[in-house]
């Protein structure tokens, strides 16, 4: 894979911004950076290196909220996560690039119109659920990057407390990236980290933990709804382009 030095530029600054937005918003790295960097690196790259920095980001913030998990919850929904994250390797492996950046922003989109609308008096109750709320979030990590929405609109459903479910999806997302990961790079021809520049992984990694430290700053004094809002159409328009990018490489536009 080969990237210029404005690709560079803005893959960093996407990570930077999502991992700020993150940590801001509760929302960002895969809902922002999965689009961009679809588009910029490839669909099967991009959401690559989305996968491996959300789960570095998912054991630093693991650490630090570790009393609040819920692991009777994570220990349900966890494991299931790989009966999503094989097929969605499958899918990305097997779906040209056209089509695959069309579902990309697709899913991105679906997401967001989900979790924002998605009526409060619903209610659900079961661990069936919760396994379903699993494997629809391993897919849809393997093939977009975005774990948490499926989840969150079980624990929306479910009535699931915030706080035990906001630190409870940090190691589930470390688990639906390392699957992600595991399963993409095994089911591959050629290991998309060989292709990947080698001076890209510390200058991503470099921007998440700048924007996750600076993120906690700006948290203080940005209120979560107005950060929610600019997450989510800076989300929305990254979903949109992205999807009329792979409908006009699919059609030849």
């Amino acid at each position: 894979m080969e990237l210029s030095v404005w690709a560079f530029v803005f893959i960093v600054a996407t990570i930077f911004i999502g991992a700020l937005m993150q940590r801001v918003a509760g929302m960002g790295l895969g809902l922002l950076g999965g689009p961009v960097l679809s588009l910029i690196a490839g669909p099967v790259a991009g959401i690559l290196i989305i996968n491996v920095l959300a789960t570095v980001n998912a054991v630093m913030q693991t650490i630090s909220v570790r009393e609040n998990v819920d692991w009777k919850k994570f220990w349900l929904i966890g494991p299931v996560m790989a009966f999503g994250a094989l097929p969605g390797a499958w899918v990305v492996h097997n779906t040209p690039s056209g089509p695959l950046q069309v579902l990309v922003g697709g899913l991105v989109l679906l997401a967001l119109l989900v979790t924002s609308f998605m009526p409060h008096r619903m209610r659900v109750d079961g661990p069936q659920y919760a396994v379903a709320s699993g494997v629809a979030g391993g897919f849809m990590n393997t093939l977009a990057g975005i774990a948490g929405p499926a989840i969150t609109v079980y624990a929306q459903a479910s009535r699931w407390p915030a706080q035990t479910f906001a630190a409870t999806l940090q190691p589930l997302f470390f688990v639906s990236g390392g699957l992600s990961l595991l399963f993409k790079e095994i089911s591959a021809d050629v290991s998309v980290f060989s292709t990947t520049p080698v001076i890209l992984w510390p200058l991503c990694l470099a921007a998440t933990v700048v924007g996750i430290f600076l993120g906690t700053r700006v948290s203080r004094r940005v209120p979560i709804v107005e950060a929610r809002k600019l997450a989510v159409i800076l989300a929305t328009t990254g979903a949109a382009v992205t999807m009329l990018r792979g409908i006009s490489a699919t059609f030849g536009a």
